[in-house]
């Protein structure tokens, strides 16, 4: 008989509960999308930011960090100290290895430049030696295509790009080509000092510029070369000066900034958890490890407008999603509320029969759960749709679908119904028979 009434009920008041549906399919829709997307965003947020540079330095022990962070020159505090190149793959081998994105290293020299008789050669030129596109074989078997092609692809290029085996190209900043007059095909010719048994040695090698490059910062100035080129300019067979990784991480909060501070000072739990979570300190932490006398350092800048991006992001998301659910259950109640009062007639008549307020008001809850499953499934899988959108048009890419959603959403849109339903719910016991059976 209960679920005779139920049908009959769903039945007769079709219209209104279509409307619920439709009501609670909208909540959860976006709920469902918002949910996903927020928990996916973190990953898409960062992979946009890595686009635009690297969040890490890596440096020798040592080393000066305002010379290799600021361009301060010789005079400055200046360190003889190195890394080693074959070390580098070892950067793949820390417990957040899928989280390096990239990683570039780098080896700074001074060099002049030869141009034909007559013409006023100016100061020393800035030589780096850099990969470009470089297929790393790493420590684990696996390989790896990392370099300055990936890591700073918003660079303006007029040319090409080097490849680390062409050793008789170089490419030269904007405000470098201006200076010594250099266009496209161009050769320049590059001395340096390196010293030998104490003694110094000149060396010289001719070079055609391959590409011309807008950075936007220092680097216009310098003239970028394949890593083996410098090296072998600047007899430093094997070493570079620093290292610049791209990788993703969580954003910091007080654990992380107590670790970064001193990591000796956490107790074993805390060490544990923030160890293994993927905070940028943590990151570092774990490249030293690997690296030998290396001081790894966050890039401030980028480190922290990563976190605060994220959590602004994740937060907007939050706040549409709580609005989304509040407007749905204003709307479920506005229509549960109109749909008793055009029952009151039947309501009060089962009163009059002996029917229990508990009863009725199960009878009434009974209906808008089954309408409320309905529409809820139905946005569930419209959401699905909905963050495929969002992140194809926004990250370019699939949002991946976490199961963990479902019941979070289960459970929103069952608290969802029940606040729609506490109105209708109220006025259904303030019903009284006679008063609604003689139409008053």
């Amino acid at each position: 008989m209960f679920w005779r009434m139920v049908r009959g009920a769903l039945f007769r008041q079709k219209g209104k509960m279509l409307m619920v549906a439709f009501t609670v399919a909208l909540g959860a829709s976006l709920a469902t999308a918002m949910l996903n997307v927020m928990l996916d965003v973190g990953d898409k947020v960062n992979q946009e930011l890595k686009t635009y540079g690297a969040n890490i330095n890596v440096l020798p022990r040592g080393a000066s960090l305002l010379d290799e962070l600021y361009g301060v020159n010789e005079g400055s505090g200046v360190s003889d100290k190195y890394l080693k190149e074959a070390e580098l793959g070892n950067i793949k081998t820390i417990f957040w290895a899928f989280n390096i994105v990239d990683f570039t290293p780098y080896l700074n020299a001074r060099a002049r430049v030869v141009l034909p008789a007559g013409v006023d050669v100016p100061a020393g030129a800035r030589l780096v030696g850099a990969w470009f596109n470089r297929r790393l074989e790493l420590p684990t078997g696996e390989t790896m295509d990392t370099g300055m092609k990936n890591l700073k692809n918003w660079w303006d290029i007029r040319g090409r790009w080097l490849n680390d085996d062409d050793t008789s190209g170089v490419m030269a900043g904007e405000a470098a080509a201006k200076k010594y007059g250099l266009e496209l095909g161009d050769t320049v010719v590059f001395q340096t000092n390196a010293f030998q048994n104490g003694q110094a040695a000149a060396r010289e090698g001719s070079f055609t510029v391959e590409g011309i490059f807008s950075a936007g910062g220092d680097e216009d100035e310098c003239f970028y070369l394949p890593l083996a080129s410098v090296q072998a300019l600047s007899d430093k067979p094997g070493m570079v000066n620093r290292v610049e990784v791209s990788a993703l991480t969580t954003p910091d909060n007080e654990l992380s900034r107590r670790a970064a501070q001193d990591p000796n000072a956490l107790s074993i739990k805390e060490w544990e958890t923030w160890y293994c979570t993927a905070y940028v300190s943590a990151i570092c932490y774990q490249i030293d490890e690997v690296i030998t006398d290396a001081v790894s350092k966050p890039v401030r800048q980028v480190a922290e407008s990563e976190g605060a991006i994220l959590e602004k992001t994740q937060l907007l998301m939050l706040l549409i999603t709580i609005l989304s659910l509040a407007g749905s259950a204003l709307g479920i109640s506005n229509l549960v509320t109109a749909s008793v009062m055009e029952r009151s007639t039947e309501i009060g008549l089962l009163k009059a029969v002996g029917a229990y307020d508990g009863s009725i008001s199960i009878l009434v809850l009974a209906e808008l759960f089954i309408t409320g499953i309905v529409g809820g499934t139905a946005g569930y899988f419209a959401g699905l749709g909905f963050a495929q959108i969002i992140g194809r048009s926004v990250f370019g890419s699939a949002i991946d679908i976490k199961p963990m959603v479902i019941p979070i959403v289960a459970s929103l849109v069952f608290l969802v119904m029940m606040a729609g339903s506490i109105p209708s719910i109220r006025l259904l016991l303030s019903l009284r028979p006679a008063e609604v059976l003689h139409g008053r």
